[in-house]
């Protein structure tokens, strides 16, 4: 009997494992908020990255009602307090989206997507789950903001149950206006471009629209920008909810917003992450 006779044992091949085409919008939910548990950990052991977004609004709301607010409140720091303080809020939220952007890009650069590509899980899944993680920087960030504004003396004039709903609508405008730092991020090379890219579109944001100062003392043509500007519209929703007046015009409006920047910069988002991938 020559060897080429003699039966070989049968070793099992084992088939490499590849992700399914396509992943219904339920499991990508899950697989999101799995990764979210990932982003949350991060800024548990690394409570220093919380620093930004804690310390800036503070220093804002600080500085505008006792160094400015008696001369753009006509001497009434109180009633521009009341005023102020729901704005501070939409650009506190409108900042922290920055260090989405920042800590995808420094992932990116360690190669831990390339471990999530090789996973069983939703090709959208990371970014979504960095996203949601996002959550707790803006709930610490309203948190501690609010605790110094009540101390200051803001008060909540239409009932505290308006308080939650405000908080809610403004977490979804975070999330939303978070896919633009999401394919800023996976778009340059750098996290220190990320965040220079970032601060260049948002203070424009903040400082061009009613944050501070009434739309009606600007410019004509700075004023009807101002009026359709996304911090605004998104300021006069708060206002509505927590001090009294319109809310549903504002809310429709932050409403379009965000929908139409989720329309756009998650798929240039997704997009930017599959080429990275390449």
């Amino acid at each position: 009997m020559t060897a080429s006779a003699i039966a070989q044992p049968h070793t099992p091949r084992v088939a490499a494992y590849t992700a399914p085409l396509r992943i219904g919008p339920l499991r990508a939910a899950g697989h999101g908020l799995a990764l979210a548990g990932r982003g949350v950990t991060k800024l548990r052991k690394s409570p220093a990255m919380l620093a930004d977004v804690i310390l800036t609004p503070v220093v804002f709301l600080l500085m505008f009602v006792y160094l400015f607010g008696g001369a753009i409140g006509g001497g009434d720091i109180d009633a521009y307090l009341q005023t102020v303080v729901p704005g501070i809020m939409v650009m506190t939220v409108f900042q922290a989206s920055i260090g989405i952007g920042v800590s995808l890009n420094a992932d990116a650069s360690t190669g831990v997507f390339d471990r999530f590509r090789s996973m069983p899980i939703a090709r959208s899944a990371p970014l979504i789950g960095a996203v949601l993680a996002d959550l707790v920087r803006y709930l610490v960030a309203l948190t501690v903001l609010l605790a110094l504004a009540f101390a200051m003396g803001y008060r909540v004039q239409t009932s505290l149950a308006a308080l939650p709903v405000a908080i809610g609508v403004l977490l979804a405008f975070g999330l939303s206006f978070s896919w633009i730092s999401v394919f800023l991020g996976m778009l340059v090379k750098s996290p220190g471009a990320v965040q220079g890219i970032m601060t260049i579109l948002i203070l424009p944001l903040t400082f061009a629209s009613n944050v501070f100062v009434p739309s009606q003392t600007m410019p004509g043509w700075l004023q009807a920008w101002s009026n359709v500007n996304p911090v605004s519209v998104m300021s006069e929703t708060l206002r509505g909810l927590m001090n009294g007046g319109e809310v549903i015009g504002p809310l429709l409006g932050s409403l379009a917003w965000m929908v139409g920047v989720i329309v756009v910069f998650f798929p240039l988002a997704m997009r930017s992450y599959r080429k990275n991938a390449a």
